[in-house]
C-alpha cells in the first residue's frame, strides 16, 4: 500500500476522465481543492503537440499554486489509445505542505486516469522547465552520459582492454561485472524523482524476455510498511530513504536492497537479478544516488527498523575477551615421567 493522503478525484473529473481519451482532448488541468482532485481546465488539440506545449500550458501555469497537467501526446500505447505524459507543476516557493500533498496525491491520479495511458511523467519546479524548450533540456540531460572522474574513466578503460567481446546492434552489454540491462525511461524518471524528493522508496523489476529494468513502485512509505512492499515469489530491486534518529542526530541514509525468495522464483530469474545488480548500481551512482547501504535479503522480515539501523550503524566492540592465562603445574605433582 503507498502512503496516499486519502484525496481522491471527485465526480465529476472522473466523469471528464472517461470522455478525454477520444483524441480530441489535448490538455487536462487538475487541482487539489477542498481536499478533492477537481478538473479546474481542458483544452482541445491545435496543431502536434509539440506546438501545442507552450501555447496551451504556459496560460495555465500560476507562478505559486501547483498543479497537474496531463497532456495528451501523439503516439499511441500498445493497446491503440492516444498516450498522455502527467506533467507536476510545484514550484519552488510552494509551502512544505503543499508539496507533501501533491508528491503524495500523485499516485492516486496516475491510478484513477489510468496508468496504461501514461507514457511519460515531468516533474517542473521553475517557470524555465515548465517550457517545452526546458522539458527538452530535462530528456538530453536524463539521456545524456553522467561526467566521468579520472579515476573511472581509467577504470572503463581497464575493463574496455581486458573485455575483448564483439558487440554488434543486437547484443546484450556485457562487462566483467555482470549484465548491463536498460533501463526504462518510465524508471530514470522515478529516479529524478527520488532525487527531487517528490518518493522515498522505488521498487525495481526485470523484464525476463526484454532484460530491460523497469519501475515496479514509486511511493512515499513508512519504514514499518517497507516489508510488505517485498514480493515473496519474485526478485526485486529497492531504493529506500531511511529517515531515523541515531544518536541524538537525524539521519538520512539511501539503502539499496536487493531481494531474492530463495527457490520461490525461477533460476532464470535469479541469475538475471544477480548478474545485473553491480551494473545497476553504478547506473544509481551515475544519476546521482549515493548508496549508504547495500542489503541481499531472501526474506521480508529481514527490513524491520532495528536491522536496518544495525546495518548502518554497526555496533563496536570497545573490549576485547580476555582469556585467562593457564595455572603452571603444581610443584606437588609427583616425579615427572619420562617416556622413551
Amino acid at each position: 500500500m503507498s502512503h496516499r493522503t486519502g484525496i481522491k478525484s471527485n465526480a465529476d473529473l472522473l466523469k471528464f476522465f472517461g470522455k478525454c481519451k477520444d483524441g480530441k482532448t489535448r490538455l487536462v488541468k487538475v487541482s487539489i481543492e477542498n481536499e478533492e482532485l477537481t478538473l479546474v481546465s481542458h483544452k482541445e488539440v491545435k496543431k502536434d503537440w509539440e506546438k501545442d506545449f507552450d501555447k496551451l500550458i504556459q496560460p495555465e501555469i500560476e507562478d505559486d499554486v501547483p498543479c497537474y497537467i496531463l497532456y495528451r501526446l501523439d503516439t499511441k500505447t500498445a493497446e491503440g489509445a492516444y498516450a498522455w505524459m502527467l506533467i507536476s507543476w510545484i514550484p519552488d516557493i510552494s509551502t512544505i505542505r503543499q508539496k507533501m500533498i501533491y508528491a503524495s496525491t500523485k499516485s492516486t491520479l496516475k491510478l484513477e486516469f489510468g496508468s496504461s495511458y501514461l507514457k511519460e511523467e515531468y516533474h517542473a519546479t521553475s517557470l524555465e522547465e515548465i517550457t517545452f524548450t526546458g522539458y527538452q533540456k530535462n530528456k538530453l540531460s536524463m539521456a545524456a552520459p553522467t561526467p566521468l572522474t579520472r579515476q573511472e574513466e581509467e577504470r572503463n578503460e581497464l575493463r574496455r582492454t581486458e573485455v575483448k567481446t564483439e558487440v554488434g546492434v543486437d547484443t546484450r552489454h556485457q562487462t566483467l561485472g555482470g549484465i548491463n540491462c536498460p533501463i526504462s525511461e518510465a524508471a530514470l524518471q522515478a529516479i529524478n524523482d527520488l532525487k527531487r524528493g517528490s518518493y522515498n522508496y522505488l521498487q525495481f523489476n526485470i523484464d525476463l524476455d526484454k532484460e530491460e529494468i523497469h519501475i515496479a513502485k514509486a511511493e512515499n512509505i513508512d519504514v514499518h510498511k517497507l516489508k510488505a512492499l517485498v514480493p515473496i515469489d519474485h526478485a526485486r530491486f529497492h531504493v529506500f530513504l531511511f529517515k531515523h534518529s541515531y544518536d541524538g542526530d537525524w539521519v538520512e541514509s539511501l539503502v539499496f536492497i536487493y531481494s531474492v525468495p530463495g527457490y520461490n522464483c525461477s533460476v532464470k530469474e535469479r541469475m538475471l537479478y544477480s548478474s545485473s545488480k553491480a551494473p545497476f548500481l553504478e547506473t544509481l551512482q551515475g544519476l546521482g544516488i549515493d548508496i549508504t547501504k547495500r542489503l541481499e535479503i531472501d526474506d521480508a522480515s529481514e527490513v524491520s527498523e532495528e536491522n536496518l539501523i544495525d546495518e548502518i550503524h554497526p555496533k563496536k566492540m570497545l573490549h576485547k575477551t580476555q582469556f585467562a592465562k593457564p595455572a603452571p603445574p603444581s610443584k606437588n605433582r609427583g616425579p615427572r615421567r619420562l617416556i622413551k
